[in-house]
């Protein structure tokens, strides 16, 4: 096996976990337990530090320079490496479980996107002032409801 593809096979092992991560992630979002999202999310950034590490030692063993797209730059590698058999496979199976992270990842989102919105709603429930009703007093000026409606209503 060529170095390329071991690292693109501890990438493809990696972004399964990550994946795991994301599913875990999704339920917890789904039963509403926001005290275990902390521990999730170190766990998450983990993964994401060392999928970001492989990626810049997978760039530096094919050759990609800074300016060129890593999608693109691999693709080309690959065709000029075509006896990388486990190069081109592991390739491929790690842009199904990117293409699969990005899916549940944009899932989270939305549903987090949900739980802040009723979180926001509700807060807005709570500290809302009901607004003050202007009555007219004995003199013909407007004074403020007392908040009793026996009072206000004579």
């Amino acid at each position: 096996m060529s170095v390329v593809a071991a690292i693109i096979e501890r990438e493809i092992e990696l972004t399964s976990r990550f994946v795991a991560a994301l599913n875990e992630e999704q339920e917890v979002l789904k039963q509403g337990n926001a005290d275990a999202l902390a521990e999730l999310t170190a766990n998450k950034n983990l993964l994401i530090e060392q999928l970001n590490s492989l990626e810049t030692e997978r760039i530096n063993a094919v050759g990609i320079s800074g300016a060129e797209p890593v999608r693109g730059a691999m693709e080309k590698w690959l065709a000029l490496h075509g006896s990388d058999k486990a190069a081109a496979v592991n390739w491929e199976k790690l842009l199904n479980f990117a293409r699969e992270a990005k899916a549940l990842h944009e899932l989270n989102s939305q549903l987090v996107e949900l739980h802040l919105r009723k979180t926001s709603e509700i807060l807005h429930i709570l500290t809302h002032q009901p607004e003050k009703q202007m009555l007219y007093g004995n003199t013909g000026q407007t004074v403020s409801a007392t908040g009793s409606r026996i009072v206000d209503s004579a």
